[in-house]
């Protein structure tokens, strides 16, 4: 766990995947409908589980884990009950950051699980439907809040 950030590490970096339509640049890597359908998933998880779920597609830099743990702290709002997404095409990289209370929720191995059936897609083409189940997995997992009485 890195205590600066309150970070759990999923170590869910993966050399096993093609990389995405790397050739085009990465405003232009989605288009209107896929956006609609990443958005829908995002907002779906956030609401089902009370975390927060975030999306990062681009390049991370080395090391890939630093970046993304640092897009997460500064993500906004409460980052223990966030969850980031990193997928990183051209480096065939895919990272999980999840805050001190969403890792609660979120084991190591539902995480790995998530970003294997990603990179699983994305291996045949498929970076969105990559992304919308793993988005889908990580909330079945997370499961909804508990309620407080």
């Amino acid at each position: 766990m890195t205590s600066a950030l309150e970070v759990q590490s999923h170590d869910t970096a993966t050399t096993q995947t093609d990389a995405a339509r790397t050739d085009e640049s990465l405003d232009q890597i989605f288009s209107f409908r896929e956006l609609a359908r990443i958005d829908e998933a995002l907002t779906m998880s956030s609401r089902e589980t009370g975390l927060r779920f975030t999306l990062y597609v681009g390049e991370l830099g080395t090391p890939t884990r630093r970046r993304a743990e640092e897009l997460h702290a500064y993500s906004g709002g409460d980052t223990s009950e966030a969850v980031l997404i990193a997928v990183s095409p051209g480096q065939r990289v895919v990272e999980v950051v999840t805050g001190a209370a969403a890792a609660r929720r979120l084991p190591d191995r539902a995480c790995a699980l998530a970003v294997l059936s990603m990179t699983t897609a994305f291996a045949g083409g498929d970076l969105v439907g990559g992304i919308v189940n793993g988005l889908r997995q990580l909330s079945d997992q997370a499961g909804r809040p508990s309620r407080r009485h």
